[in-house]
């Protein structure tokens, strides 16, 4: 029997955001190159995005390439960008049948060219669906959300818009690339890695972690399955007691 089974739609988490990590290792395992692995990740994102359109998700959010990345081989980058233009081309039409929207956070001015403006198409045609919303995290990094944010803040209190007095986390929160989607319930982490990786260290505050040994190709809808299972099985106390929740 699948876990998918033992699922509780009721308590489907609104938003899930993924570390999708092991694509290098999972090619050097198969004695191939990185973006094989690279390539074999993006079946992975279309089961993994399938799965949670079916199960009824409202967000999520795919940690794509940080900012970090780009102090990788330039022939990775390169090779990297021109996957992403071609995925988006060829994925817009899946995209809009299944009723899904494309969002993306990040410092999307760093981007090729070609790459935004594939980018920005493929969100203009999806913008008016009611379904899933899928968010690109790309050259993203938590730190620089948290900067950025904090140089607008300082921008309008010195220009006159904002005092002081009225920031708050509520405000700041509204500065951030993500102030339109809820914070994410679960953040998977595939590969075996056990950390954030400077990714939504803002959003993840009360986020239920869960970490798979398992490589991201490798990571099938049955794993997704499990995570969200595991999930459900945990109380989200957010700072209260069992017994303050039961009142």
């Amino acid at each position: 029997m699948s876990v998918k089974e033992k699922l509780d739609i009721q308590k489907m988490p609104r938003h899930v955001a993924i570390i999708m990590d092991g694509n290098g290792r999972w090619a050097k395992k198969k004695g191939a190159v990185r973006m094989f692995g690279h390539k074999q990740g993006v079946e992975t994102v279309h089961q993994i995005t399938e799965a949670a359109t079916e199960l009824g998700l409202q967000y999520l959010t795919l940690y794509v390439f940080s900012t970090e990345n780009w102090n990788r081989p330039k022939t990775e980058i390169n090779a990297l960008m021109s996957l992403l233009v071609s995925t988006i081309t060829k994925e817009t039409k899946t995209l809009l049948d299944n009723n899904i929207i494309l969002k993306t956070i990040g410092n999307i001015n760093n981007l090729p060219s070609k790459v935004r403006k594939e980018l920005e198409l493929c969100m203009l045609k999806t913008e008016k669906n009611t379904g899933l919303t899928l968010i690109l995290a790309l050259s993203y990094s938590s730190r620089w959300e948290i900067t950025e944010a904090a140089k607008k803040i300082a921008e309008d209190v010195k220009n006159g818009n904002l005092q002081i007095d009225t920031i708050n986390e509520q405000l700041f929160q509204k500065y951030l690339t993500t102030k339109t989607i809820p914070d994410p319930e679960l953040l998977i982490r595939t590969s075996g890695e056990l950390r954030i990786s400077n990714f939504l260290l803002w959003q993840v505050a009360y986020s239920e972690l869960f970490f798979t040994e398992v490589l991201w190709p490798d990571f099938s809808k049955e794993h997704f399955y499990e995570a969200l299972f595991d999930y459900q099985k945990r109380e989200r106390r957010f700072g209260k007691t069992s017994e303050q929740l039961k009142l």
